[in-house]
Order: structure tokens, then sequence, then C-alpha cells
């Protein structure tokens, strides 16, 4: 009977310890806000308003039902966003403590729009260029990225390993991205007129009036999953599209350097495995 005890004692004061220690690793997994950071927050009367498009799945989408993960629309009657970004926002707005508001826009609008004060951030995936960092500030990077192109199946391009494949061909990008400017890389190529979104760029895929669409890679089992005859065309690495970047980062104004700080602070506690949860669960999410 006192060896059972015993046992049981031991036993209690593992999982006591095994407790404090996940309480302590759930401390270290969220940021600690001052009263000084608080207050150099109080301008956002308690609400983080974040851009994006809700058209650029797997980063963001539009949904017409309420889930436990989605977040309203503010500008759109009825519909939500849902998508990694809007997993990132969350997290972001939670640890700050501020009510996420997820506002609808265009893409090419979205840095008017934050510099405007209609938003407070922009987390559509964007990713910080030389020529966007004149105009803003932005976080680390919360999402890496790969170029890619995509065809379709069945024409000459399918089987290319090359950029000098392309030579000639009809590609065709995302306005104001480097899934336009980065097509100039290609010799010979024939550069088509960007289009407004990723979507727009797919119907055009679709219907053949272009030879190829610039990817990012990581997208393509989604691009896929909705379009078994689509081809990805990827490149070894150093060989393929080079946009200048590593991938998508948090914009803010340049004048909300606290908000800068706080927010790269609750990304670094976003560590890869959980970045990659989040993603596979967009993947699989996304809608067809």
């Amino acid at each position: 009977m006192n060896n059972l005890r015993r046992m049981l004692a031991l036993l209690m004061a593992l999982m006591m310890i095994l407790s404090l220690g996940a309480a302590a690793m759930a401390e270290e997994d969220t940021i600690t806000l001052t009263d000084e950071d608080v207050a150099a927050l109080s301008y956002l009367n308690g609400q983080l308003r974040v851009g994006m498009e809700c058209a650029y799945a797997p980063n963001n989408w539009q949904e017409s039902e309420a889930s436990d993960t989605n977040v309203p629309i503010e500008n759109v009657p009825g519909a939500y966003a849902e998508g990694y970004d809007v997993q990132i926002a969350r997290i972001i707005a939670d640890q700050l403590g501020l009510e996420l508001v997820v506002v609808k826009m265009d893409w090419d609008g979205l840095i008017e729009a934050l510099n405007q004060g209609q938003i407070d951030a922009i987390i559509a995936g964007m990713a910080d260029t030389e020529s966007r960092k004149e105009a803003i500030n932005f976080t680390s990077p919360y999402h890496e990225t790969v170029y890619a192109l995509m065809v379709n199946a069945g024409t000459p391009y399918e089987n290319a390993t090359s950029l000098a494949d392309f030579n000639g061909a009809s590609v065709l990008g995302q306005k104001d991205t480097a899934l336009d400017w980065t097509i100039d890389q290609i010799e010979g190529v024939n550069h088509l007129t960007a289009v407004a979104s990723v979507p727009d760029m797919i119907a055009r895929l679709q219907q053949g009036t272009c030879d190829a669409i610039v990817i990012n890679l990581e997208n393509a089992p989604g691009y896929l999953a909705s379009n078994p005859n689509f081809v990805v065309i990827s490149f070894p690495e150093g060989e393929g599209l080079d946009p200048g970047f590593k991938g998508a980062c948090v914009g803010l104004r340049k004048s909300d350097e606290a908000l800068l700080s706080l927010a790269d602070a609750v990304l670094a506690t976003i560590d890869q495995e959980q970045r990659d949860e989040l993603w596979d669960t967009a993947l699989n999410n996304q809608p067809a």
C-alpha cells in the first residue's frame, strides 16, 4: 500500500510538472502586452481593420455561410472571409487584444486605402517589394513563396524544362504584382497585358487566350484540383523566375511603428509547423 501511495504521489508530481511546462510553453507562444503597448494601440479603437481581395485562394476567399474560423466581411453583407491570410490576421488581432475586421478591396487599391486610413493593415499575400517599401512598411514574411508557370496539357509547353522553352510564348500575369513583372525575365516572351486577379488569369488560360500564366508554386495543388487539364512547370532552384523577395508580409503605414513591432513579435510566436498546418488546411478547404 505504501508503495502504491508513493507511486501515486510521484505520478501526481509528474503531472504537475508537465502541466506547468505546458503552461510555460503556452505563455511562450503568445506575447504579453505592456500598458505602454496598449496605449500605443489605442488609436485603433479596439479593432484591427485588415484589407484583402477575398479572391486569392488559398490565401483568402469569400464564403456565404459563417463558420468557427471565417470572419464577416464588413463591406459585403452576408459574406465571410476565409483562408490562410485570415487565420494569420486572427492570430495577430487576438494576441493584440483587437477585434478583427475584414474589408474586401481590389488588389491595386490596398496600399492607397491603408495610407488613407480606411484599413489598418494589408494581410493579402503581399510581398515586400522595393517599390512597395517606398510607400508602406512590412513585417517579416509570414509565408515564403516560389514562382512557377502553369500551362494547358497537350500544348507545346507541357514538357518545358527551362525558361528558354517559353521563348515566343504568350505569358500572362496579375497587374501590379511580381506575377506580372517577372515575365520579362523570359527571353523572347510575348508579355501579355496583365489582368486584375488570379481568377482572371486562370480563366484566360482555360480559354486558351494565353500559353502560360505565372503562379505561386505552393498554390498549385488547389489550381490543379479545380483544373485537371492544367500542368505546372517548375524549375530547379536559381533557374526559374526570381521575384526578388521571399514571400508574403503584413503591410502597415510608415507611421505605425509600434504596430509593426508588435505584429512582428506575434509572427515570431507562430512556428513553421503551425504555419504549415494553417497553409495545408487552407489548401484543403479552398473553394473549387
